[in-house]
């Protein structure tokens, strides 16, 4: 098949779209169920909050921090390889953790194996989104993404009648057969090329420094073995260095940062709602119905945010709805440790769930629009790197603070101000460009040359002849290098 000259924004893409939310199912609608085991393992196994918190954490942490495994696995074997052997490894760890006898086993299993899996199914799933969708990308996310609460939804009380009916283990080991429905889904991502994806390997064969054997082989090679290629030790560094440039774009610098911040706050909730509940008062089957709530409503959020930032009006406005979604979530955490019975805590997971599934949506989205589509897999890898370390310290660090404070308040204060100040932090930095952008306007405007912004952020100026409209040259400014276009 040849390059198509931009993404289809249907066809097969509503396949890749249904496969990626069969894929959110199976990743972080299971993951937030696992907190409703957390008062099983902590009576099983007689630990404190801390000690326990540490699953989560390390499912969370292993899904995110090898995202970048899953990217590279995408890029240069397949991401219906990835896809599939995730799967495997997700469910293998699942059906492992039934047979735990202590919790060590469980940070092993549950924790690494699993996370593990579920980082080579998740970034490249979304990654396939965003190269099959452009005009609608935002509303294709928004579906693909709503699996996630769909799941929550369903998911939640069912694993809460397996504990009853076959304990945590029989539970635990239905939940592995049900993951390896991850294989299922990458059968479905049939890989798309674009003219704009980076320069592959025959491309790149037209450098200089690449003798004409060494292009005939290479040539050969990735003409007869896509899965196995020789290349040069200038080449993998070529395109280890256009596969990653991104990094040094101050927007997406912008953007890691206050993605920090952001997962350290949502995290946490995730893992002691149901603990609170039923600290307060709530009874086991209210406790997870706030969950199914939670994740129903997140679906809402998924689709109606997607539409909405699809509509022209906003669509240029992605970032500040994505920042309003943030906000609006640390405002609900900090209400939440008055909110102490079961009516009372129905809208809070009206509203949390609403506004987490709109920046869930969001995410991919924005860093789409920073970076580009081609280096969506790439940057999306990162992103989702960047949560593991607060996803992996939030909740033993908001289990310390109920051990030591003996009340829920002070972890989820410091949640929601987590999340205000990423929303704080990253708004800052548009409202900086913002006024830059302006500034040199003006300036261009001073000098009679017209100046053009793109969405990644480089600046480029158009220098006109006289009266010949052919003569128009492009020059891209960077901020090191000048190179025509």
């Amino acid at each position: 098949r040849g390059r198509h000259p931009g993404p289809p924004d249907g066809g097969w893409g509503w396949m890749i779209v249904a496969g990626c939310f069969l894929v959110t199912i199976c990743t972080r609608a299971v993951t937030r169920c696992i907190s409703i085991f957390f008062v099983e393992f902590q009576a099983y196994f007689g630990q404190d909050y801390a000690r326990t918190a540490w699953i989560h954490s390390i499912v969370d942490c292993a899904t995110m921090l090898c995202a970048p495994l899953g990217s590279l696995i995408s890029n240069h074997v397949s991401c219906q390889v990835g896809i599939m052997l995730g799967g495997l490894l997700a469910s293998t760890g699942l059906i492992l953790s039934s047979f735990a006898t202590s919790l060590e086993h469980l940070y092993l299993s549950l924790g690494v194996l699993t996370g593990l899996g579920f980082a080579l199914c998740y970034s490249p799933a979304i990654a396939m989104v965003g190269k099959y969708f452009n005009k609608r990308k935002a509303l294709a996310y928004g579906i693909a993404m709503s699996g996630s609460g769909i799941g929550t939804f369903i998911l939640a009380p069912v694993v809460q009648l397996l504990i009853e009916q076959f304990s945590w283990r029989g539970a635990l080991l239905i939940l592995g057969g049900f993951v390896l429905n991850l294989c299922v889904c990458g059968a479905l991502m049939r890989p798309i090329a674009l003219k704009e994806d980076r320069k592959t390997a025959p491309e790149f064969l037209e450098q200089d420094y690449v003798s004409e054997a060494q292009k005939r082989d290479l040539k050969r090679m990735s003409i007869c073995s896509p899965l196995i290629k020789v290349w040069s030790h200038e080449y993998l560094c070529y395109c280890s260095w256009k596969e990653y440039d991104f990094l040094l774009m101050p927007g997406f610098m912008m953007l890691a940062v206050s993605v920090l911040f952001m997962a350290y706050g949502c995290s946490p909730l995730f893992v002691y709602l149901v603990p609170y509940a039923l600290s307060v008062g709530v009874s086991h089957h209210q406790a997870a119905f706030l969950m199914s709530i939670l994740g129903v409503i997140d679906i809402i959020g998924n689709i109606t945010f997607g539409w909405l930032t699809d509509r022209r009006c906003l669509k240029k406005h992605r970032h500040f709805c994505y920042l309003f979604a943030v906000g609006m979530d640390g405002l609900c955490c900090l209400f939440l440790p008055v909110l102490q019975n079961f009516p009372l805590l129905v809208p809070f997971s009206f509203t949390f769930g609403y506004f987490d599934g709109a920046y869930v949506t969001l995410i991919p989205v924005v860093t789409a629009d920073v970076v580009g589509t081609s280096s969506l897999s790439s940057a999306l890898g990162v992103v989702y790197f960047l949560h593991a370390i607060p996803y992996l310290v939030s909740p033993p660090v908001a289990g310390w603070l109920v051990d030591t404070t003996g009340s829920y308040t002070a972890s989820f204060l410091l949640c929601g101000f987590s999340m205000i100040f990423s929303s704080t932090l990253l708004c800052f930095a548009i409202l900086a460009k913002k006024i830059k952008r302006t500034h040199l306007q003006s300036l261009s405007n001073d000098t009679g040359t017209k100046q053009h912004i793109w969405t990644n952020g480089a600046i480029a100026y158009s220098v006109t002849a006289e009266l010949d409209q052919k003569d128009v040259e492009f020059l891209a400014v960077d901020t090191n290098s000048y190179s025509n276009r």
